[in-house]
């Protein structure tokens, strides 16, 4: 096993450290507290290994015995913590202490849609809903944990490249924190309930003339060059509270993992993040079995899942386009890590036409739950997947939403007030002031 492979580190490894920054190129080590965007010896990206959770008296905690203390530190429980995601603070950032910057954020619910089943083909489908988070999306479980390493290292301000609802989390949490917040976005390509948002939290905006990848491109010269605390996806704390999507979901299984893990896939850092933590929670003893994951792009945005076709024998770029905003990239930054996470779990990766993802986005409206397109994409994978084969009807898959119905309203209006091709657009209907009126739509509605 090579020494980036590593799960957790051994007794002989950083003697006194509870977590290291380790290079995923060459294994070059930093300080948990270093605050180097990437690995200052080869330019690769860096991930964060801990030593495994322990007892008071130093015993490897393992099996039932973490799964109870995971249980004891749920928000429901006397001496519980309130976030889904600081419960698992041993498995993220065991020194965190009091520099934590937490809404709180988490605790996100599983929830079973019988219209969502049926549309997909399988029973055994549930929704883990990201969009509870508290800026509406999945975002929030990392850059609450960068945050608080930005507390720890000092940051003079913070910063990242979006395509909104980064720049959303990160705005909320810098202001929380009293750190300064720059993000970049792509002119005119990020929706308005994204941009609504970080204009509010205060963060400085810019607009930049070029798609998501020249942002994450000028953004890490600005870092390096500026000495801005860079929090991004590629940021490796970033990825430790991304992973408390799988703890969590394993957690509200009791621990008996499902057959899938289906998730919207743009620049692959949940992708990696998912792996790890499954790399970790089997390691550990609290599940017995991996999940496939399956990584959904939009198959304007979908440069991996044209590797994942050819072996992962070639790394794609391509020029995106979709209208699942939060999934338009075309060169993702976390693609190394997430063929790990594919082939370690005998993944899979796939792509879904627009056309498929608002379809899908229209059922899941429907059915009382809501999602941004984006999020619609696992849904239309799980469907997709149903209908070739690979999926059962009675396998029990977890399609992740990452985003809440309003981040995109834009969207909203276009598919139920402008476009006459989608099915099940529900049009408002103007009426005269008067009973007669509501009484036509009430029999009409029943009718149909």
């Amino acid at each position: 096993m090579a020494i980036s492979d590593a799960v957790f580190l051994s007794a002989h490894e950083a003697p006194g450290a509870q977590s290291v920054q380790r290079c995923d190129g060459c294994g070059h080590e930093l300080d948990e507290r270093d605050a180097a965007p990437a690995c200052p010896v080869c330019g690769s990206l860096l991930a964060i290994v801990h030593r495994a959770p322990a007892d008071a008296n130093g015993v490897a905690l393992t099996g039932a015995a973490l799964r109870e203390r995971l249980h004891a530190r749920c928000c429901g429980m006397r001496g519980g913590h309130g976030s889904g995601v600081w419960r698992y603070e041993s498995l993220i950032m065991p020194t965190a202490g009091d520099a934590i910057t937490s809404h709180p954020e988490g605790n996100t619910p599983l929830l079973n849609r019988a219209r969502v089943q049926q549309f997909a083909g399988c029973d055994g489908l549930l929704l883990k809903h990201e969009g509870y988070n508290p800026t509406g999306s999945f975002k929030d479980r990392g850059m609450t944990v960068g945050t608080t390493q930005a507390v720890r290292t000092g940051a003079s301000a913070v910063a990242c490249a979006s395509t909104g609802n980064t720049s959303a989390s990160l705005a909320s949490y810098a202001a929380q924190a009293g750190i300064p917040g720059l993000v970049f976005v792509p002119a005119g390509k990020v929706a308005l309930g994204k941009m609504a948002q970080t204009l509010a939290y205060g963060a400085r905006t810019l607009l930049v003339r070029g798609d998501f990848d020249e942002c994450l491109r000028l953004v890490q010269a600005a870092s390096k060059e500026l000495g801005i605390y860079l929090l991004n996806s590629i940021n490796p704390w970033r990825v430790e509270g991304q992973k408390t999507i799988v703890f969590e979901l394993l957690q509200q299984l009791e621990w008996d993992a499902p057959d899938f893990i289906v998730l919207p896939a743009g620049n692959l850092g949940n992708t990696a993040a998912f792996g790890k933590a499954l790399r970790e929670a089997h390691a550990l003893g609290l599940i017995t079995r991996l999940p496939r994951i399956v990584s959904v792009q939009a198959a304007g945005s979908a440069p991996f899942a044209k590797g994942f076709s050819e072996g992962f024998t070639t790394r794609h770029r391509v020029q995106a386009e979709t209208i699942a905003t939060a999934i338009r990239i075309g060169d993702p930054a976390s693609w190394d890590r997430a063929v790990r996470a594919i082939r370690e779990t005998n993944g899979l990766v796939l792509s879904v036409t627009d056309d498929e993802i608002i379809e899908a986005k229209v059922v899941v409206d429907a059915a009382g739950v809501g999602c941004e397109p984006a999020s619609a994409a696992s849904v239309a994978g799980v469907r997709q997947l149903v209908r070739a084969g690979v999926i059962r009807g009675s396998d029990r898959v977890v399609a992740i939403l990452t985003g809440h119905v309003l981040k995109d309203p834009g969207t909203l209006v276009n598919i139920h007030q402008e476009r006459d091709d989608v099915a099940g657009a529900n049009r408002p209907i103007e009426i005269d002031a008067t009973v007669d009126a509501v009484a036509r739509v009430i029999s009409n509605s029943r009718s149909s």
